[in-house]
């Protein structure tokens, strides 16, 4: 692995500093057409596995410097620092940073040094973002958006939301914005202008295939993220013993109390799909609680900080139901999903049925620095209830199936489909987990 952090370019002038500024300006440019062509993989790298940390503070740029570069000095997971000696940036921009942006731009290339894509810093905009996420609520009109060609499209509106109610549908053509052009737009602009306050309006001019040219004028609300689903994939056909549960994301703080809920509605089936397809992680908290819903008794996670200090999490043994469970994973599940996934089949308490999980076992510190930027710093590693450390390795299933591309084509969900024969199996059989 290529060590960032031993050829540092020397930035300790005015001069490659603003040279620095566009090197970054050019690689969230480069970030952001990335997220574009693979949005679960990036999701997956940025959303990360987080636990909630008191405020940071600082009163000037070179002081929210200074923070960021003991935070790491302290609580970083590795105490090497990827091999480098961390004394060497505690004073290297002295008398450089006058400016926050000279702050955010010194801290992002120093953060880089540790070739650690978890390890990052928000400005003010990127720490609101994760805020809302994580509170599971934003205000706008309940639209995910994407580029495709150079179009603006609509890639889903969240159910029960105003963009839902007024009729907007996946692949609709997003024209205009309240009459300006969306031709270049990037996808951060075209959420700026979407969003606003809540009982405000925007008008889109839709585009949709065999339908003339339509404006829709919406009144924006607060949108409540929601992280979990009851609703059956289409063309799925799932025994009627069957309740099927889909937790696209452990972020949010509702994600426990809704997924709570979705086993109250199933109350009278005899078993439950777990979908964790694409779930990018979340919330620690939510991965053990939602555990804890399943195991009577066991180990749900353990963690292992710079020190090598292990701190090892418990079920309560207060568990909802023992009923038979089969959780659905692919490469796309990571962090908390892997969480509760080893949890699950490390004790026995599920069958694991998919592909192989993306392998990202590192939790990161969220910490709220001045001005309303944020550091989210990796602070431990996790390990299964086995001891095993799934960093870059992922989790098995213990029924392998993969979709082709014909099957996402033509909607042919066989892993679902087998998730739903195993589980049928199990029910028959009594048996909570079948190896």
């Amino acid at each position: 692995m290529e060590n960032v952090g031993t050829e540092t370019p020397d930035y300790n002038s005015e001069k490659n500093l603003l040279l620095r500024k566009h090197e970054v300006y050019v690689l969230k440019n480069i970030l952001k057409k990335y997220w574009l062509t693979a949005l679960t993989l990036l999701m997956v790298i940025v959303a990360g596995t987080l636990t909630n940390s008191s405020g940071v503070f600082a009163s000037s740029p070179q002081q929210l410097y200074d923070q960021v570069w003991k935070l790491v000095n302290s609580k970083y997971v590795d105490h090497t620092n990827n091999q480098q000696d961390w004394k060497r940036w505690k004073c290297k921009y002295d008398k450089v940073i006058k400016t926050d942006e000279d702050a955010y731009v010194a801290i992002q290339t120093m953060l880089a040094s540790l070739n650690d894509p978890y390890t990052k810093f928000l400005d003010p905009k990127e720490f609101e973002e994760e805020t809302s996420s994580i509170k599971g609520s934003l205000k706008g009109i309940g639209v995910q958006i994407g580029l495709r060609d150079g179009k603006l499209l609509i890639i889903a509106p969240i159910e029960d939301t105003p963009g839902e109610k007024a009729g907007l549908l996946a692949e609709d053509e997003i024209l205009e914005i309240d009459g300006k052009s969306t031709k270049g737009i990037t996808i951060d602009k075209a959420a700026d202008r979407i969003r606003g306050e809540e009982g405000t309006y925007v008008t889109l001019l839709i585009k949709r295939k065999n339908q003339p040219n339509k404006e829709y004028k919406i009144q924006r609300a607060e949108i409540e993220i929601k992280s979990v689903s009851t609703k059956v994939p289409e063309k799925a056909k799932l025994d009627d013993s069957v309740g099927y549960i889909r937790l696209s994301s452990f972020i949010s703080k509702n994600a426990t109390t809704e997924f709570e809920n979705a086993l109250n509605y199933y109350k009278d089936k005899k078993g439950y799909i777990i979908d964790l397809r694409s779930n990018p992680g979340g919330l620690l908290s939510n991965a053990i609680l939602i555990s804890d819903m399943f195991l009577d008794g066991g180990i749900i996670v353990s963690t292992v900080d710079r020190d090598g200090y292990k701190e090892t999490t418990r079920a309560t043994r207060k568990y909802i139901t023992d009923k038979p469970i089969v959780i659905l994973i692919n490469k796309g599940s990571a962090s908390a999903s892997e969480i509760f996934s080893g949890a699950m089949k490390d004790n026995k308490r599920a069958l694991l049925v998919g592909e192989n999980t993306f392998g990202k076992g590192l939790v990161q510190e969220v910490n709220k620095l001045m001005g309303g930027s944020g550091a989210n710093i990796t602070i431990q590693k996790y390990l299964t209830p086995n001891g095993t450390d799934i960093n870059k390795k992922g989790i098995a299933p213990d029924v392998t199936v993969e979709l082709t591309e014909e099957d996402i084509k033509t909607k042919n969900d066989v892993q679902l489909q087998k998730a739903n024969e195993l589980l049928v199996q199990m029910i028959k059989n009594q048996k909570v987990c079948v190896k």
